[in-house]
Parts: C-alpha cells; structure tokens; sequence
C-alpha cells in the first residue's frame, strides 16, 4: 500500500454500503479464506470480504506465519478500490499523523527498539517518531536480559500520546495479555485433566517449577517433577526448557493450574524385580509419626513402620532411632503392586544368629562336643576326695 498522510477519516471516504458497519480502527477477529502472493483475504461474515497485505505476516526470512483456516486478529484501515483494507499492526510505512488515531482505536505500531535508556527502551515507530516503552512494559515478567532487546523489531501499543506526539509511552506487555487472553480461552475449550501437552520451564522455586503452555501458566509441584526425590530442582529443570507434562488441576475461576512431568515418565514399578524376604540397602528420605521411609531403588521407596524400629521397645517417633539419609540394612516384608507400596522391616538379630556360615556352626558344634567329652571324663574319674580315698585303700 502506498504511503499517505491522509487521515483514517478521510481514507474512509468512497466506502461502499458493504462496509457500512465498519469504522476506522474497528477490531475484527475473521478467518483466513486465500492467500495471495500480496494479499490474505478474511472472511468478515455473510458475503464480506477483507484483507491485508501478506508481509504482514511473514518473518524476518520471509516465510508466511499463516495459512488458510487461521483465525486472526486485524483492524479496519479504510476502502481502498473498492476493498475493504485491515492491518494487524500499524507499520513503518503509515506516517506520523495517523499515530494519534492508533493510540485512540488501539491498533498495535510497529517498533524497532533503538538502545537502552534509563528506566526503559528509546523506540522507533512509524513516521521516524521515536517513543519510550519502560521495561515493565516490555514483557509480562521482569526482564532479566534487557540487552537481548535492543535491535528487535516487536509490536506495541500506544498507553500514552502527549504533547502532540512529543511524548509517546509503548506497551508491549498489553498486547501480549491480549494474546495469552486468547490462547486461554482457546485453551479452556480443549484443555482436560490427564492430556499431555508441552510447555516451557519459566520459572523456578523450592516448591516446584511453573510451566507457560500457551495461555496458561501451572505449578509442578517438586513431588511431581520426577519418581525419584528431588532436593534441588535445579538440578533437574532449567529455566527456558522445554518440557511435557500432564495436566493435573484445572481451576479456570482461581486462574490455579498444576501440572505432572513424573506422569509423563517410565514407571519403575512397571519393572519391580524385589521379591518378599529379600535385605538389601537403603536410605532413609523421610521421617513421618507412623515410620520411616527408605529409598530402596530410583522412584521405589518402602516404609518401615513404627512398631518395628524400636527393636523389641517402645518408642514415640522413629528420630529416636533414625535419621534422614541413614544407610539401613532393611528386609521386605510386603509388596503391595496394585497400591505401589513396599512394608518394610529392621533385620532380627535372632534370624542373624541362625544365618551364620557353615564354618562357625562347625566351629561352635565342635567346642560344644568338647565340653560334653570332658564333663563325662570328670565324672567318670570322680572327685579329687574319691581319687585319694582309692589310694590310700
């Protein structure tokens, strides 16, 4: 389209009746019916036709990011040839006059983002106007990276127009919200309890890490980032990663999501190999009233309850006798593998006593036979007395 100066007013003179409802800056949400080498035609309804130039949504290499059947968001610009014409942004070809209409209809400018200044980002929009964007208003959280910005080419939307056109405040952030509003409720119709879906990693706490997929942003809980135990999750998920998780909780009124990256992951117990009766080794994780837990293999834990780690005697927590990360010599009572748990007990020093080798069992039945041989020799010989009384006679 060719630059003008004319106002969206006066661009809109020569409307035809099919264009009747519209009004410059009008936001429409329509459907992709053709696209053209030049132009993306959209479906306004009825027998309404839109459109808007193809360059609009391609990329930097210029690959087009949207194909026939997309619904977009676009706003009204004027007739043109009997045509009705949208923009999705007001780009660098639209003049300085038409800026303030931008800021009154809220459709997004185009910006490139000049150099660092204090508080926020120098910008350059259409016209050659340079405006200001803060950095709270660059993007839905705080910007850690406020380098990686400068010299990008993003979409903004005018929250200030002051002094004629001398003081221009930008905003971002306010259209990504738009966005995210659209993908939730895009969401909202699809989105179930127990789907899978991929999300990237854009925050982490001690509690778990919170995943955006798209609209929506959820918590994994650290108890359900892995099968095994996590004591620092950083160790295990980094910001930016791109991770699949499965939705647990969907709470659309409270805007409260959590999610599952352990439901997506091999179950060890699928391939349990314990057997009941079995000692082995494991470590203490965790103490509760009713018992210790004992990690026995990655993502398997078994519990050792109360009334069995006192050894014979009465004891009112299992601190008495164990603490977190203790090696323990443990054998399996239990296995219960429709409930997933392993019941678990401290080895009987009686039972010890039986399981000793061969050669001290030898040893002890030799010494034992020992003293019975020298106990009948004793009495066969009688007492000292006995012996001298013989002597004498």
């Amino acid at each position: 389209m060719e630059e003008t100066n004319n106002s969206f007013a006066e661009m809109f003179e020569g409307e035809t009746p099919a264009a009747d409802h519209f009004k410059p800056g009008d936001k429409v949400e329509a459907e992709i019916v053709r696209i053209t080498d030049r132009w993306i035609f959209l479906d306004l309804g009825g027998k309404s036709e839109g459109c808007l130039e193809a360059e609009e949504l391609k990329d930097r290499d210029g690959n087009l990011q949207a194909a026939e059947g997309d619904s977009i968001r676009a706003w009204f610009l004027r007739m043109e040839n009997g045509e009705m014409i949208f923009t999705t942004r007001m780009s660098g070809s639209a003049s300085k006059a038409h800026l303030l209409e931008a800021f009154q209809s809220g459709v997004p400018v185009e910006g490139v983002i000049k150099k660092e200044v204090k508080g926020g980002f120098e910008v350059m929009i259409a016209g050659g106007v340079r405006a200001f964007c803060p950095y709270s208003q660059i993007a839905l959280r705080r910007v850690e990276d406020t380098e990686s910005y400068v010299g990008g080419e993003l979409s903004f939307q005018i929250i200030e127009y002051k002094e004629n056109g001398r003081n221009i405040i930008l905003s971002r952030r306010h259209i990504l919200e738009e966005e995210k509003a659209k993908q939730k409720e895009e969401l909202r119709q699809t989105l179930e309890k127990g789907q899978r879906i991929t999300g990237t990693v854009t925050s982490i706490r001690k509690f778990g890490a919170f995943v955006d997929i798209g609209g929506v942003e959820g918590l994994i809980p650290a108890s359900e980032i892995s099968h095994d135990h996590v004591t620092d999750i950083h160790s295990a998920l980094e910001v930016g990663q791109r991770v699949e998780v499965a939705v647990m909780k969907l709470d659309w009124e409270n805007d409260r999501f959590s999610f599952s990256l352990k439901d997506t992951l091999p179950d060890p117990w699928d391939n349990l190999t314990f057997q009941e009766g079995s000692c082995l080794e494991g470590r203490v994780v965790r103490l509760a009233d009713f018992g210790a837990f004992v990690n026995l293999a990655p993502g398997i834990d078994g519990l050792i309850h109360i009334s069995k780690l006192g050894a014979g005697r009465r004891i009112n927590h299992p601190r008495e006798v164990v603490k977190t990360d203790d090696l323990l010599e443990v054998c399996i009572d239990g296995i219960d593998r429709e409930n997933k748990r392993i019941s678990l007990s401290l080895p009987n020093p009686a039972e010890e006593q039986k399981q000793e080798s061969k050669p001290e069992q030898a040893e002890k039945e030799m010494y034992k036979k020992y003293q019975q041989k020298t106990k009948k020799e004793k009495e066969s010989m009688g007492t000292l007395g006995d012996l001298l009384k013989d002597k004498f006679d």
